[in-house]
């Protein structure tokens, strides 16, 4: 399972169409919220359970995204972060939640 296609939908979403003919769509907070880098797994594991992240507009809108072998993306948003590796997945299970 591989992405065709991936781009970035009405500036909220992105929109990946995979090989299977499937599509997928991903909220752009829901995926900097659960952004896997080391640094943002680390800070929500400090968070108590009803803590609620705000996002300025940087930390969710996308500058770049770059493909990661053939097994993954990354982003890099427009507020400079840019560690964090989607497998794919990964992306896959942040569409159905």
């Amino acid at each position: 399972m591989k992405p065709v296609n991936i781009k970035v939908k009405e500036k909220i979403k992105l929109l990946i169409h995979w090989d299977d003919g499937s599509d997928s769509e991903i909220s752009l907070k829901k995926m900097r919220d659960k952004c896997p880098c080391a640094t943002c797994v680390a800070e929500r594991e400090k968070q108590s359970k009803t803590f609620i992240p705000i996002y300025l507009d940087s930390q969710i809108k996308v500058a770049q995204i770059n493909p990661v072998g053939s097994y993954a993306i990354s982003i890099v948003w427009k507020d400079g972060h840019n560690t964090g590796i989607y497998e794919y997945p990964f992306l896959r299970l942040l569409s159905k939640n």
